[in-house]
Formats: structure tokens, C-alpha cells, sequence
């Protein structure tokens, strides 16, 4: 096959998926009425029939048994650090006056020197000035890169694939000039800085681009025993464990900085970067807080609901997400051992909000809710609480203590109402 045919290739599959699951938003079932009868895994039952009581048979024995089942039937699991081994951070830039002189800015190489097959990731790092003492941080990745995140000019335009998209400006699967803050709205800079805290994000597509045979080219391809990735079986992970990796390997760096307080991390995603943020949370406990932004289906929403995305649009759709043994549940939930009320608890003890918008349907906002609360009884082992309410509260109106939930007016993006309500949620747990 000609070099030339394969970015048009990938392009065609990736609109395939597109268009497959847009078309499949029409014929979803939005009606509680038709969502068929369904039983959740028990999750305070181990393997071996122990019912788990306390936070110590949760931590030792039921939680590490959970972390497994996903490993092994959604995402994949994640390669030992012995099979990337070093991993270099360089600081390649620092604007003390940014955003108008009340941040500073970093970029931040990550590479991994045994693996040059792979680019390494660009991290951007804003810190609030004046402020004192290290700084509460949210790490999340991006959709459009470091330059649509920030308005500032001088933020380097991202060369990697991206993909396509007229109305952001991403013309033949590249930035350009056009596309730069086009994100900047779902990373409100000012608010966060004002409010203390600091901001460390990256572009997903730097670890792996987001298409069907993004595995062959990516990280995933550069950790692999020969360097180009030629098979993907059951059990290795998906584009959401490789971005999740990038989101960890943050967390390594901010270990080291000194603008940051490394033990008040805030994992953020939104959509399939929300299934990335929950999968971050549940492998990597130095995030305190874990912020799940309209994730749905192989998200935060109840998997065994037939409501909006289910797993059979997802897994034909976007299989590079998950791993591939996560397709055999395709029209066939209830044999999975998993549901995602058992990946909110992976949590537990620490705090977690769920977000929903009243008019993403597709990402099933009631089942969203409901694996927030039906994860209640381990963070109770713990003693914490949970939504205070057994129904889904009303549009714009946030509950919950350590688990905590809204659904606010709107569609299926994160605005200024959700970052209200997250830097309330990450200052009043990190501040405890």
C-alpha cells in the first residue's frame, strides 16, 4: 500500500466512527421506561465469597481485585515502569509574567530516552504568582493543545495530528494559527489562578493520536517489544490507559516542583479525557481529587443501562479506547463482572465529583449519578459520605459531600458553572 493512501485512510476510519456513532445518537433509547431490568456486581463481595466491612478488607483484599477486573475487561492494563525505565523531565521555557503578571509559566518535555521512537509529551504548567506557598493543582489533558488552552500568543502551536475538525480550524489534521484558543473556554486560566490554584495540562495526541490505528504509531507502539506495534490483544491497554500513563507522568514532575503542592492533585477530563481522569484516579491515589466531566458511557455512566451511548456504539465506534476485550460485552452487559459504580469506588476515600449536562443525553446523566451512588457503601467503610440524597437533584443544584454530583443546564462541554463548582469541591477537600 502507498505511504501516501494512509493518512486518507485514517481520516476515513476516523470519520467512520464519527458518523457511526452520530448516527447512533438518533436511534438511542432516551426513555427511563424502556431501560430494561439489571443487577449490579456486588462490590462488597470478594472473589472468594468474603463480604468485605471494613476499609481494611476493602483496601487489601476487594479493591485490588476490582483494579484487576478492569484491567483485564476495559482498559487494559498499564506496562511496569520497568518496561519504559527512565524518564527524563526538561523545563524548556519560563514566563514569570504571564497571563498579564499573575502566573507563571512552564513548558515541560517529557521523554523517555530508551524509547526515541516516541516524541514525548509537551506539558504546560501555569502557577498563581504572589501566592506564598505551592499551589493546589489540576492536571488534565486537552483536546487541541497547549495553544488552545491558552490565549496567550507565545504558547508554541502543537505539530501532531489532530483530529479533523473545520470549525476549529484543524485543516489536514493540523493546528494552525486559527485553532489557537480554541479550548480556552473549557480552561478558564483567570478563575483558576484567582482562586489559588495552578494548572498543568497537556495535548492527549502528544502520547497517542486519537484514531483506530493510533496504537501502531503512539506510545503504545514505542513501549512494544520491537518498537512498532503489530498486535493488540486481549488485556493490553487502550488509548485511555496510554493517555492516563501521560497523566501519571505528570504527576512525577510536579512531585519535583516546587510552585506545586504535589499532595493536593486534581485529576480533570471531560468526555473520553473524563473516562481518562476516572481510569487516573482509580490506578494512581496521588490525586486527591478526581474530577469526572460529562465521561458517560465507559465513563462514569451505568454500563448496564440501555440508555444513550451503550456499550455495543462505543466499542465499534472507538475500540482503540479500551482494550480489546471490552468489545466481547457488545449487547451482552450483564456478563460483564464490572459496572462502573465499582470504578467511582475505586476512589475511595478520596474525594470525587461527578458532573452531568441535563441536555447530554447521550452520556446518560441519571446513569452517571447512579454510579456515584450505588459506590456509597465504600466510602461509608471509611467514613465518609457521599450525595446525602438517594434521587438525581435538580438542574443546577450540586450534592454531595466526598462523592459529589451536578447536572447543570447545557450540552456536553465544561464551562464556567462546572469550574465554579470544582475549585469549591478541590478547596474545601484539600483545605480540610
Amino acid at each position: 500500500m502507498s505511504r501516501l493512501l494512509i493518512p486518507a485512510l485514517m481520516t476515513t476510519a476516523l470519520l467512520l466512527g464519527e458518523d457511526f456513532a452520530e448516527a447512533q445518537q438518533k436511534k438511542a433509547n432516551y426513555d427511563e421506561s424502556q431501560i430494561a431490568p439489571y443487577t449490579l456486581p456486588d462490590l462488597l463481595q470478594t472473589a472468594t465469597g468474603k463480604h468485605v466491612s471494613t476499609a481494611e478488607d476493602w483496601t487489601q483484599l476487594r479493591r485490588p481485585e476490582i483494579l484487576a477486573l478492569f484491567e483485564q475487561h476495559v482498559y487494559g492494563k498499564t506496562p511496569a515502569p520497568s518496561t519504559w525505565g527512565k524518564v527524563d523531565f526538561k523545563v524548556t521555557e519560563v514566563k514569570k509574567d504571564a497571563l498579564g503578571g499573575k502566573a507563571t509559566r512552564k513548558f515541560i518535555h517529557i521523554s523517555l530516552p530508551e524509547h526515541p521512537a516516541w516524541k514525548g509529551m509537551e506539558v504546560m504548567l501555569y502557577t498563581p504568582n504572589g501566592l506564598g506557598k505551592p499551589a493546589p493543582c489540576f492536571v488534565g489533558p486537552s483536546f487541541g493543545g497547549n495553544h488552545a488552552v491558552s490565549t496567550e500568543k507565545d504558547v508554541p502551536l502543537s505539530t501532531r495530528w489532530m483530529r479533523p475538525n473545520k470549525e476549529k480550524n484543524i485543516i489536514d489534521n493540523k493546528a494552525t494559527e486559527e485553532s489557537r484558543g480554541n479550548e480556552s473556554s473549557r480552561w478558564p486560566l483567570e478563575m483558576i489562578i484567582a482562586q489559588g490554584c495552578a494548572v498543568a495540562t497537556y495535548y492527549y495526541g502528544d502520547i497517542e493520536p486519537d484514531h483506530a490505528d493510533g496504537w501502531k504509531e503512539g506510545l503504545r507502539a514505542a513501549l512494544s517489544k520491537d518498537g512498532a506495534a503489530t498486535e493488540w490483544k486481549d488485556g493490553d491497554w487502550g488509548a485511555i490507559g496510554a493517555w492516563s500513563w501521560g497523566l501519571q507522568r505528570i504527576a512525577d514532575y510536579l512531585e519535583t516542583d516546587s510552585d506545586v503542592n504535589a499532595k493536593q492533585l486534581a485529576v480533570i477530563g471531560h468526555s473520553r479525557l473524563g473516562k481518562t481522569s476516572l481510569w487516573t484516579g482509580a490506578q494512581d491515589q496521588r490525586f486527591g481529587v478526581v474530577i469526572s466531566n460529562n465521561s458517560g458511557e465507559g465513563g462514569a455512566a451505568i454500563m448496564r443501562r440501555n440508555f444513550g451511548e451503550t456499550t455495543a456504539v462505543i466499542t465499534k465506534a472507538f475500540p482503540h479506547w479500551f482494550t480489546k476485550t471490552y468489545t466481547s460485552y457488545s449487547n451482552n452487559e450483564a456478563s460483564c463482572p464490572i459496572d462502573k459504580h465499582m470504578l467511582i469506588a475505586l476512589a475511595a476515600p478520596r474525594a470525587i465529583y461527578i458532573a452531568s449536562a441535563v441536555e447530554d443525553e447521550w452520556a446518560d446523566p441519571k446513569g452517571e449519578f447512579l454510579s456515584g451512588l450505588n459506590a456509597e457503601p465504600v466510602f461509608a467503610l471509611f467514613g465518609k459520605k457521599g450525595y446525602g440524597v438517594r434521587e438525581q437533584p435538580a438542574i443546577d443544584t450540586p450534592v454531595g459531600d466526598t462523592i459529589a454530583y451536578h447536572v447543570r443546564t447545557g450540552k456536553h462541554d465544561v464551562t464556567s458553572y462546572d469550574w465554579e463548582q470544582y475549585l469549591k469541591f478541590v478547596k474545601r477537600h484539600f483545605e480540610k
